[in-house]
């Protein structure tokens, strides 16, 4: 069942500082940014660039790299942590990596591997800091490869952010096999000094969705949460996993229907204090760019409801040009995102979805233009304990190869 919820106003763009943390060069920094970035206790950044790096692997762009921005006084200080060579430590991360409670990083490539190199199917990767820094702020971290996927019922290409539980087993989601683009959700548990790998669910390209690229969520009852980005009975699912004896059983939330409520999800979901869940779809909707959507359980169902749909003209409705990534909620219920291809110039935007008694109002926070403050926006927003927001942006910049940005109030 849909029900919509009408937008009953829309904000011109608000007093914001927008500022360039950082222009990539495609050398050693990176290059293409396409996830958001994460923040440690201490108030670092770190995040990935999908291609770029010290090698010349990966047909000559490079593989991929981990990267630090440290705040220092009134600035940023930038540091490459890992350059991925393609082989068996992986190529390609295009998920976020995230801070684990012993002060290292996790996080997925979604290429490379065992002999396969570039054309492996994927790693989930554990990175340490140097026991000694050498006097260099660019001293590389040591990797570990806590799991290398194999395709077929193993899975292939993992995306999405990763997620720990209590216990620090870790989950994440494989987007493809080495056949076909059905996926699964896995999880890695600590055993005997290595990672051991159960797979959930693989999906069976039918009725409970494929290609799960978003990752997954926990609830309060031990519940996982995600989207598929094809399949069901239309274009794309919002499924449920449910622990049930030794197994798990999934269950489809909601299925999208491409004109009404959207298609094709790409980002994956959040959960408020209430149970509700929010989420994004990259395409369609009222206005053909993609829609925020909310799931609100209700007795034996979840309802529907339309928070707001894009804008879309010619061929861009056809490239997913809305939101492709998680939301992010502050503590007023207030929802971040950006789109890819939204905004005045028609380069994607960071936007803000305030809750009203009836609807929600829509602000564009930044346009971008193209230009130096960069171009096309796949990544999540970040939000700090000053209300500062931060993100990325994979093309544009001084160098045309990207850039993190903050916006301050």
């Amino acid at each position: 069942m849909i029900l919509a919820l009408l937008v009953v106003s829309s904000s011109l763009v608000q007093s914001q500082t927008f500022t360039v943390l950082h222009n990539f060069t495609g050398g050693a920094d990176g290059s293409t940014p396409e996830a958001g970035v994460t923040m440690d206790a201490s108030g670092n950044l770190y995040g990935t660039a999908g291609a770029g790096g010290e090698t010349a692997g990966c047909g000559g762009l490079g593989c991929g790299t981990v990267y630090k921005l440290a705040r220092r006084s009134s600035g940023w200080i930038f540091s490459p942590l890992y350059s991925f060579t393609g082989g068996n430590d992986g190529a390609f991360p295009v998920a976020r990596v995230i801070p684990g409670a012993n002060g290292t990083l996790y996080g997925s490539t979604f290429a490379g591997g065992n002999a396969y190199g570039v054309n492996g199917a994927g790693v989930v990767f554990n990175l340490r800091p140097p026991a000694h820094l050498m006097g260099s702020v660019f001293s590389p971290w040591a990797e570990t490869v806590l799991h290398t996927f194999a395709g077929d019922g193993d899975g292939a290409n993992p995306t999405g952010d990763l997620l720990f539980d209590h216990a620090g087993n870790l989950y994440g989601t494989a987007s493809c096999t080495t056949a076909i683009c059905r996926g699964s959700v896995y999880e890695l548990k600590p055993s005997n000094g290595g990672w051991m790998e159960t797979i959930l669910y693989a999906f069976s390209v039918g009725g409970d969705g494929y290609y799960p690229i978003g990752g997954v969520i926990f609830d309060n009852a031990g519940n996982l949460y995600g989207v598929t980005n094809a399949g069901g009975i239309f274009w794309g699912t919002v499924f449920q996993l449910i622990p049930s004896g030794s197994g798990w059983t999934e269950a489809v939330l909601h299925n999208f229907q491409s004109a009404s409520d959207g298609g094709f999800p790409v980002g994956g979901l959040i959960l408020d204090s209430s149970g509700n869940l929010y989420g994004t779809t990259g395409a369609y909707g009222p206005q053909g760019g993609g829609t925020v959507f909310e799931l609100s359980p209700s007795g034996s169902v979840s309802m529907f409801g339309l928070l707001y749909g894009f804008h879309c003209s010619g061929d861009a409705c056809y490239s997913l040009p809305g939101p492709q990534a998680s939301l992010f909620m502050d503590s007023a219920g207030n929802l971040f995102g950006t789109t890819t291809q939204d905004g005045a110039y028609g380069y994607g935007n960071v936007f803000k979805l305030t809750p009203q008694a009836v609807g929600w109002t829509y602000t564009s926070l930044h346009d971008f233009t193209g230009g130096n403050d960069g171009a096309l926006p796949y990544s999540s927003v970040l939000e700090d304990a000053n209300g500062n927001l931060f993100g990325t942006a994979a093309e544009g910049g001084s160098y045309d190869k990207g850039v993190v940005w903050e916006i301050t109030p």
